[in-house]
């Protein structure tokens, strides 16, 4: 009998198919290298294409910056000035003792008494008078020079510098004397210039003895061109102010007192009227500051934007082209295995790291425009710190969005269409 020996089937194989490639990966630090690869293939494109986000950058922090450093000026100089200056003007309302200028003779002194006042003084300007003086050889006689009817406090109020001479005074005021002081333009046309040999002028054709020229003034700055006698001697002479050119006060205060001084002037000059004067006290500096601070920062501001528009199309612009330069590039990648993905990438990288440094160059020049500006006009420099934080963060915005279509753009092209051309 013969054993049969079973016989060993073997399994069938069973098979899907090909297998299939693994998919493509590029890590950051490769995707990293070949954008800056790109960026300094040809870096004078770059140079040119960061410029205006360059720009853009260095003009927004030069504006915040300046802004900053110009507050400071804008707060002192308004403090010193025009905080600490009140006008008092006769209204012409009817007034029960007399209807010629409702200032009482000893103004300056009732208002000089209040706490807070430094110096206050009346004046107006006086009927139209021919000022004559010294006529130098082949020039004609100066004409139409104004003549200001002023108290001596007026003459201190207005924080002047005087050239030569001196300011008159009180005594001079009192007995009506015949003096003068002229403003440095007004001395100029009168052919006056030195006191020694003691010029007069003629005023209507009355001599006055010139005691003083004024170099400069910080206020009403309009009295350099006319000619300053003492109230009582124009009143004497040539009558009350015109109805026209009502009589005014000057009155200059202590910081942080202008307020409360111009609540109590109507009273100090007349008790039994005080509804006769108009009394304009000073603005808030802070109010004053934030309204001129404000309209900077949103003038240049737009400025900075408009540059950052310039350097965001300048980007896209450079990005373009390089896709349109790269087209075979792009398609071989393609062919090879690269996503649109790594392509857009590609490209969005490029474009952030030109924008960034064009915030880090911008940052630095909008500080050296700072300090610049500070050093010439002997200011302190003020930039905050978060601007300068900023500027690198905004190019890389700026980057980021001009490089965004064509980054798109890249990644949209097939390879086939890429290799043909």
């Amino acid at each position: 009998m013969t054993a049969v020996r079973g016989s060993h089937r073997r399994r069938p194989v069973r098979s899907d198919g090909p297998a299939a490639p693994p998919r493509s990966r590029i890590s950051p630090a490769d995707l990293i290298g070949e954008a800056v690869a790109g960026v300094l293939q040809r870096p004078a494109r770059t140079l040119l294409t960061a410029l205006g986000t360059v720009l853009g950058v260095g003009a927004f922090v030069a504006v915040l910056g300046l802004t900053a450093t110009a507050t400071g000026q804008i707060s002192s100089r308004f403090t010193a000035l025009v905080a600490t200056e009140v006008r008092v003007e006769d209204n012409g309302g009817p007034d029960p003792l007399t209807v010629d200028i409702a200032f009482p003779d000893d103004a300056d002194q009732r208002v000089a008494a209040i706490p807070g006042v430094v110096h206050a003084g009346v004046y107006w300007t006086a009927p139209r008078l021919q000022v004559t003086g010294v006529v130098l050889p082949g020039q004609r006689p100066a004409e139409e020079i104004p003549v200001l009817a002023a108290s001596p406090g007026f003459l201190r109020a207005l924080n002047p510098t005087l050239a030569q001479g001196r300011l008159y005074d009180e005594f001079h005021n009192d007995r009506a004397e015949y003096v003068a002081v002229l403003g440095s333009a007004a001395a100029s046309r009168l052919g006056i210039t030195t006191l020694a040999v003691r010029p007069a002028i003629f005023i209507d054709g009355i001599p006055f003895t010139v005691v003083g020229i004024l170099d400069d003034v910080q206020r009403n700055t309009d009295v350099l061109f006319g000619v300053l006698v003492p109230r009582a001697t124009a009143q004497m002479l040539w009558g009350p102010p015109d109805p026209s050119k009502r009589a005014q006060m000057l009155v200059e205060t202590r910081v942080g007192a202008a307020q409360v001084v111009a609540q109590q002037i109507p009273l100090a000059l007349r008790p039994d009227a005080p509804e006769l004067f108009t009394v304009t006290p000073p603005p808030d500096p802070r109010e004053l500051r934030d309204a001129v601070s404000t309209d900077l920062s949103v003038l240049f501001l737009v400025l900075a934007g408009v540059c950052l528009v310039i350097g965001a199309v300048g980007i896209a612009n450079t990005t373009m082209v390089a896709v349109l330069e790269r087209t075979h590039e792009i398609g071989l990648r393609r062919a090879l295995g690269a996503r649109p993905r790594h392509i857009a990438g590609q490209f969005l990288i490029e474009a952030a790291a030109i924008g960034t440094a064009g915030g880090l160059a911008g940052a630095s020049l909008g500080l050296l425009v700072v300090v610049a500006v500070a050093i010439i006009q002997r200011w302190t420099p003020v930039v905050a710190s978060w601007t300068l934080a900023a500027a690198p963060a905004l190019g890389l915005v700026v980057g980021l969005a001009a490089g965004a279509y064509p980054a798109t753009r890249a990644a949209r092209i097939e390879p086939v269409e890429a290799l043909r051309r």
